[in-house]
């Protein structure tokens, strides 16, 4: 069995690779595996990142708290960090332009991934901190992410991403 992503892990049976996601129990998935294998983080982003999550220690929201401690979590274990020059363009990051989709096609969402001073959720601007930013963040256009967002699991496809050089183009 291999950790691919949040709380996610590939068990090949037959041949044949399934996804499970580990919340105390086991669910199987029918995910495709994500296009790097793991979250990938450009290192100077990563810093600003860690610094960020250690000030936020004392968030009072149990939501948010769990959303930064999970993020922790998969900055510790399932993260390649990565220079400037070796970043993918189409791997979220701070200030990409992501669009996602529900897989269940109920709704989907085009915003800007922001540290939180910048965040403005009126103007799509979603914090990294935020359930949302905390779910895409290091993922690729195509990959596909289980998430437990405050109203339950929920199944995203990440249908775009757009870096800030390429949106002004």
């Amino acid at each position: 069995m291999k950790k691919v992503g949040r709380y996610i892990y590939v068990l090949a049976i037959d041949g044949l690779e399934r996804m499970y996601v580990k919340c105390g129990f086991s669910i199987e998935l029918n995910f495709e595996i994500m296009k790097y294998d793991q979250l990938i983080i450009e290192e100077n982003e990563f810093l600003i990142i860690e610094k960020l999550l250690n000030l936020n220690k004392v968030v009072e929201s149990k939501t948010v708290k769990s959303h930064i401690f999970k993020l922790q979590e998969e900055l510790r274990n399932v993260t390649k960090v990565v220079t400037e020059k070796e970043m993918p363009a189409d791997v979220v990051r701070l200030n990409s332009l992501v669009t996602v989709r529900s897989l269940d096609g109920l709704w989907e969402k085009t915003f800007e991934l922001v540290v939180p001073s910048k965040g403005n959720v009126l103007q799509n601007r979603i914090s990294l901190l935020l359930p949302m930013g905390t779910a895409v963040l290091g993922y690729a256009k195509g990959d596909l992410i289980l998430w437990d967002f405050p109203g339950g699991l929920k199944e995203l496809k990440v249908l775009e991403v757009m870096q800030p050089e390429s949106i002004t183009k």
